[in-house]
């Protein structure tokens, strides 16, 4: 028996020494594609931490666009969905007290979300390389800007009302507004054809500055 052995050993290309490999018995951990850890058996606790690290990490790069590949390779949509229904909250609160024509909260919820959907569309038939609930995701953390001019402008409306303050109002809007628009840019900006980028722009301001009017207007 060993001699049979030695004779394949003898054999050039053929080692008989390696690893076998039992799926589901051992990860490979050259593999870095997968997690290293089995989700089904970590605590919810840690669970839910680490998804609110995902989306706090994703408001980050929205305020700070420099780094792209987190939102768009991990997207998800969580952090729009608490962004939408920060501006639908706020928006139909202030109407309640001080404007009876103003947005209801359903209304705000349709605004952002058909929104974000069609300015999707018109980028993937412009022949955007992403996908629609990437575009998707990326567009509500864009609004973050927005959101936080909203909430200064809550802070504002606490004081006295004078041409002052609305105009504090008005330039913090447009610094969101801005700064939103700036950020989809930069995301999205890249996966459109370079000849059609005005294109793809256009519906994202146009987006945005709906949003930011309801803001400035019936805050």
């Amino acid at each position: 028996m060993d001699e049979k052995l030695d004779m394949f050993d003898d054999i050039p290309g053929s080692p008989l020494e390696g690893e076998m490999n039992i799926p589901g018995s051992k990860k490979n951990t050259t593999d870095l594609s997968q997690p290293d850890f089995n989700t089904l058996d970590e605590p919810i606790k840690e669970t839910f931490l680490r998804d609110v690290r995902a989306v706090c990490s994703k408001f980050y790069h929205v305020l700070y666009p420099k780094e792209k590949s987190s939102l768009l390779k991990d997207w998800d949509l969580w952090g729009p969905l608490v962004l939408c229904t920060f501006l639908a909250t706020c928006l139909q609160s202030s109407a309640d007290n001080q404007y009876e024509d103003g947005p209801e909260f359903a209304q705000v919820f349709v605004i952002v979300w058909i929104g974000a959907a069609i300015v999707t569309l018109n980028s993937k038939l412009l022949g955007g390389n992403l996908s629609f609930f990437q575009s998707v995701c990326v567009l509500g953390y864009c609004l973050t800007p927005i959101a936080v001019a909203l909430l200064v402008c809550r802070v504002i409306l606490l004081a006295q009302q004078t041409k002052l303050s609305f105009f504090l109002r008005l330039l913090t809007t447009v610094f969101g507004f801005s700064w939103s628009t700036y950020a989809a840019y930069i995301f999205l900006g890249d996966s459109q054809p370079a000849h059609r980028k005005p294109l793809a722009v256009y519906p994202i301001f146009l987006f945005f500055f709906i949003i930011s009017w309801l803001v400035i207007s019936h805050n």
